[in-house]
């Protein structure tokens, strides 16, 4: 316990404030390739199809016409929960030879809206249908960020996951992360974003579940433990304060399961973190990696940035039109939303972190 004495002009006594001084958070560093496979509450309307009626060449589609939009998360239809395209399909189908008009609960922006939809039988597919393309969820290979071995927490990605078609939040229904080999790579070029062509391999040690999905990432339990071949101790986590322009190192894997170490530059540090989640810039520097990649490419969201033996955030995007430069989110804001930092109490005063 300190007790710290607050004056006003360095003399004018203000009052006296009792801290708690409490060790940094450690965790094992990530850098690890996994994929990520997650499930939305309902089905995401991603688009509209046109359905012909026997005779009719020009179609229509009734959902549309009815005022579903893409972006929307279909999570009834009449009584039945919705939980995957299939199931829409076969529901839309099966509920529409029974009644004409059927009752669909939609969510938009947070808010549950009912629509009325009378479905077209379809000449082409021989079914009701409603005139939609849905998804149920969404896949792809990322990067890990840490883990954190006494509660098997650990955090990835560094930003929230959306829906391609509509750029809309993913809700969550369930998800997990699994092992992911990097067997090629789409070198990125302005204007062009890179790409880590990875495949997926079921259990592992980086097998988990995804129990949040947030502006800092994908968080969540692993099953078993985790170890990191370049930082084989744990490794205390910076807050925001503490990182500092200047060399930095990134963690990821570009071939197979190795994890590498590369040179980047961070160049800026905002004063405060944007609503977002980007809190700083960084430049690739390493020669290797962009010789290999160009710079910052999909799949390398998460990627670990360790400076000065912490670690101190992770990649979260790329700038478009200079593949060398991207955005980092905090490993601290990373630590609250898996649950390892408490943000009550915590207070800055003067640039300095504060347990009050």
């Amino acid at each position: 316990m300190i007790n710290l004495d607050l004056r006003l002009f360095g003399v004018v006594p203000i009052k006296r404030v009792a801290l708690q001084v409490v060790p940094p958070v450690k965790v094992i560093a990530g850098g690890h390739s996994i994929g990520v496979l997650l499930h939305a509450q309902g089905v995401i309307v991603v688009g509209y199809a046109n359905i012909h009626e026997a005779g009719d060449a020009v179609g229509l589609s009734p959902a549309r016409q009815a005022g579903i939009l893409p972006g929307d998360v279909i999570v009834r239809i009449e009584e039945k929960v919705v939980q995957s395209d299939s199931q829409v399909s076969f529901l839309i189908d099966q509920l529409a030879r029974k009644k004409d008009v059927l009752r669909f609960q939609v969510k938009r922006n947070g808010t549950l809206q009912e629509y009325r939809i009378k479905p077209i039988y379809c000449s082409e597919t021989k079914r009701y249908r409603v005139g939609l393309y849905v998804r149920d969820g969404a896949a792809g290979v990322g990067t890990l960020t840490f883990y954190e071995p006494n509660t098997k927490k650990y955090g990835a990605l560094g930003h929230v996951i959306t829906n391609s078609e509509t750029n809309k939040f993913l809700d969550l229904r369930d998800g997990k992360i699994v092992g992911a080999s990097v067997q090629g790579i789409q070198k990125g070029e302005r204007g062009k974003i890179g790409e880590k062509i990875g495949v997926f391999f079921g259990d592992g040690q980086t097998t988990g579940s995804i129990e949040k999905n947030t502006v800092y990432g994908i968080f969540g339990t692993m099953k078993g433990g985790l170890s990191n071949p370049l930082f084989t101790k744990l490794m205390p986590v910076a807050m925001g304060h503490q990182i500092k322009k200047g060399k930095a190192k990134m963690l990821t894997v570009l071939n197979g399961e190795k994890i590498e170490a590369f040179d980047v530059e961070i160049q800026n540090v905002f004063s405060q973190p944007r609503p977002d989640g980007k809190a700083f810039i960084i430049k690739i520097t390493d020669p290797g990696l962009l010789n290999r990649t160009g710079g910052i490419i999909q799949g390398m969201s998460g990627s670990p940035i360790i400076q000065n033996g912490r670690l101190v955030g992770a990649v979260t995007h790329v700038f478009i039109n200079d593949p060398t430069r991207g955005y980092g989110v905090l490993a601290e804001s990373m630590l609250e939303e898996a649950g390892l930092l408490s943000a009550k109490g915590l207070r800055k005063v003067s640039g300095l972190s504060l347990l009050l």
